[in-house]
């Protein structure tokens, strides 16, 4: 398994920045999401330009982020998702944003996938809560 390269906020140049992003991830923070990572995909001939990844501690809690991403984004934003699937079974829901994938994992289902492993060519950070 390759060991993932942690690349400090600072470290990201201003221009990188995206409101998306500071919104969805100020969100998962405020849910009580965990382990919040984000994954810069654009140097890497990713899917998309960025993924972000969380975790909850149920089910209950994957469906209430998801939930709340898509309010808040919509309320403040005035954006709709593209995609949203997993909702029905709340292990693994995906959030499609064009330009950034939000993926909020029940914690046994993230170990399981490792998702930040296939992309570890990716510069990431990793937000933790305060």
């Amino acid at each position: 398994m390759a060991k993932e390269k942690k690349t400090p906020l600072k470290a990201f140049k201003k221009a990188e920045k995206d409101p998306l992003n500071d919104l969805i991830i100020e969100t998962i923070q405020d849910k009580k999401g965990s382990n919040i990572t984000l994954i810069d995909l654009r140097d890497v001939d990713g899917p998309t330009d960025y993924f972000i990844i969380c975790e909850a501690e149920n089910i209950t809690l994957t469906k209430a982020i998801a939930d709340y991403i898509y309010q808040a984004v919509k309320d403040k934003m005035g954006y709709a998702p593209n995609h949203i699937e997993g909702v029905s079974q709340a292990k693994w829901i995906l959030v499609d944003y064009f330009t950034t994938i939000v993926h909020i994992f029940y914690k046994e289902t993230r170990k399981y996938y490792e998702l930040e492993s296939l992309w570890s060519d990716a510069r990431t950070v990793e937000f933790h809560q305060v």
